[in-house]
């Protein structure tokens, strides 16, 4: 009896994925089976920058044993003295390792293989996302044994909430001292819920017993299938990424559409001279989603899909005969409205509303019931447009902008491989709306200006090396002062003067 310690638990969980009620279930159990245990928490901080944390210590003695005595228990966890930690996504059991709580001679780690994205990772202009393998790496040399699977996709295909799974895997792993049965009970006590809580708890106890195995990815789309071009004028190692882009396409707007995406890549794949046509392939994919660049038409189409419609019922977990009400809240400005119209018109409108001032005003906030007759209509009318979108301001813009690019891709490429693929890579800096595409689009044409037409030096490897630490720093600050610094001049964003008269 001397040497028994608690066995300490230390739970990281988000908003709305039931943490609160893992915690009590566990402390129910324990209490049920006759052992001491208490639980304290930590709310964690908006927008995803960190957990709610649980800690729970359960004492693994029966009170009839201690003959009246408790022991006493800590209200916080210890790094390198947590017994089970558990974490219901991927970054969360990685900000568990960096804090020192899981540990190689002690540890039983927990945790969810899917990701949220954390509020740091949206804010970088490109792709900012934490490599999820390094983490994956950490737990298997960190914990003394690591259970890791997708509980939310375990957990939406039982129709339950990420704890219950949880809880499952963690009675499963053989690390809580509290026995299967004493588990569900206390969950069929806490009543709400509880038929569809035990399927989840009951699947997450076989896959961390090894009764279950988790089912096998999706297998990727053969190349080739969306269109027969990809296989007969293309080499087999970018025919995926090809395939995809083709599809992309023709859902955004039609065969003759992807047909122009084929013809730009021809010309890239005539001088391409990377390894594995690794040029081709880039350029292929950073041109796929510019084509398919995000209007006022492509929106309203998106949000008007019926698999749409279906997702939102799946998460909302509504039963057949539920209504679930759907609104849409939009902020259309000058330049959604300009980009649907004829260039001529829609470059001389959106002149007008920059010279006068007008440009961040003129929003009108809507708020549509989508799932209504009135507004479904209102909005698949707006998708109907789709056939006129190679007639608008938008679509010329864009198309002149990608026509710049490939010249200058393909005319690097004729000097040096690197080069055209740091100017390809540059497209990551072009993104979102308003402002924000604002602001790509000065950073990428500053780069563009400076570094590859109007190069400082001679030598292609080193413009490459200009051009990739340019990008980088236009990346890291998207206010544009690192690029401004990098460049040596300010990057040119154009702000109209106004002038307003005296009030009397």
């Amino acid at each position: 009896m001397s040497d028994a310690r608690p066995i300490t638990i230390l739970i990281a969980a988000l908003g709305g994925e039931g943490g609160g009620v893992l915690a009590d279930w566990i402390i129910d159990a324990a209490e049920h089976a006759d052992l001491p245990a208490q639980a304290t928490s930590i709310p964690g901080v908006a927008q995803r920058t960190g957990a709610t944390t649980y800690y729970l210590e359960i004492f693994p003695l029966h009170r009839a044993v201690l003959g009246g005595r408790e022991p006493v228990m800590s209200l916080t966890p210890n790094p390198g003295n947590v017994d089970i930690m558990v974490a219901s996504e991927l970054v969360e059991a990685g900000r568990a390792m960096q804090n020192g709580y899981v540990s190689p001679g002690r540890t039983t780690l927990i945790a969810s293989t899917h990701r949220i994205y954390a509020t740091a990772e949206k804010m970088r202009m490109g792709d900012g996302r934490f490599d999820s393998s390094k983490v994956l790496e950490a737990a298997h040399e960190l914990a003394k044994q690591a259970f890791l699977f997708d509980m939310r996709a375990v957990a939406l295909a039982h129709g339950t909430v990420i704890n219950a799974v949880l809880f499952g895997a963690m009675a499963g792993s053989g690390a809580l001292p509290v026995a299967r049965a004493a588990c569900e009970e206390a969950i069929r006590r806490a009543g709400k819920g509880a038929e569809a809580s035990l399927r989840g708890f009951d699947a997450g106890f076989r896959l961390a017993s090894g009764a279950l195995k988790e089912d096998a990815p999706d297998a990727p789309p053969v190349a080739g299938k969306p269109d027969a071009r990809v296989a007969a004028e293309f080499p087999a190692d970018v025919q995926e990424v090809l395939s995809l882009g083709v599809t992309r396409l023709i859902d955004y707007q039609d065969e003759h559409y992807a047909g122009l995406y084929l013809e730009r890549l021809k010309r890239v794949l005539a001088i391409d001279g990377t390894p594995a046509h690794r040029l081709t392939a880039e350029t292929g994919r950073h041109l796929a989603l510019w084509m398919s660049y995000e209007d006022v038409i492509r929106v309203a189409d998106l949000k008007t899909r019926p698999e749409r419609f279906e997702r939102v019922r799946k998460e909302v977990r509504a039963k057949p005969d539920e209504p679930v009400v759907v609104i849409d809240y939009l902020k259309p400005g000058a330049e959604e409205f300009s980009s649907i119209l004829p260039p001529a018109l829609g470059a001389k409108f959106l002149a007008w509303a920059e010279r006068t001032g007008r440009l961040r005003s003129l929003n009108i906030g809507l708020h549509i019931n989508t799932s209504s007759v009135l507004g479904y209509l209102t909005m698949r009318s707006l998708a109907w447009l789709k056939p006129w979108r190679p007639r608008s301001y938008r679509y010329a813009l864009e198309q002149s902008l990608i026509e710049r690019w490939l010249d200058e891709v393909c005319a690097a490429a004729k000097r040096e491989p690197q080069l055209a693929l740091e100017i390809a890579e540059c497209v990551r800096l072009i993104k979102g709306y308003g402002e924000t595409h604002r602001r790509g689009v000065a950073n990428f044409l500053a780069i563009l200006d400076a570094l590859v037409v109007n190069p400082a030096t001679d030598d292609p490897r080193e413009q490459a090396r200009t051009v990739a630490r340019a990008r980088d720093a236009a990346l890291a600050d998207p206010d544009g002062d690192a690029l401004a610094a990098d460049l040596g001049r300010p990057v040119s964003l154009s702000k109209p003067v106004i002038w307003l008269s005296k009030s009397p």
